[in-house]
């Protein structure tokens, strides 16, 4: 029975210590870690730095939305806070890392 599979090895024609079993037994994994980097890893951190760079961008008078879901106006940025009116003279500070969203001007809302 043990003579079984030294003849399987050799039929294959490769030893199961080789370089290149070794090779074809890591491949997959590296196919798969590579589709994951590019479906998955690189979108998401593209994402980010788009995000950042939009919150560092912030300046007065650009609406905003805050992670909670407030809606408002910026009337002043200092480098951690910003001061968001969401209300006709209610203003608060908040922190430039809980904005989730940058408003455009020229965005429209979907019912219109």
């Amino acid at each position: 029975m043990t003579d079984i599979f030294p003849t399987i090895a050799a039929a294959a024609g490769a030893d199961p210590n080789s370089g290149s079993a070794i090779l074809v037994g890591i491949l997959p994994w590296l196919l798969i870690f590579l589709i994951f980097y590019l479906l998955l890893i690189r979108p998401q951190q593209k994402r980010a730095r788009e995000h950042a760079a939009a919150i560092a961008a912030i300046k007065k008078g650009d609406d905003v939305v805050t992670g909670g879901g407030i809606r408002g106006r910026v009337t002043k940025v200092t480098d951690e806070e910003a001061e968001v009116e969401i209300s006709q003279g209610v203003r608060v500070r908040v922190v430039k890392g809980t904005l989730s969203q940058v408003v455009t001007k020229s965005a429209k809302p979907a019912n219109d």
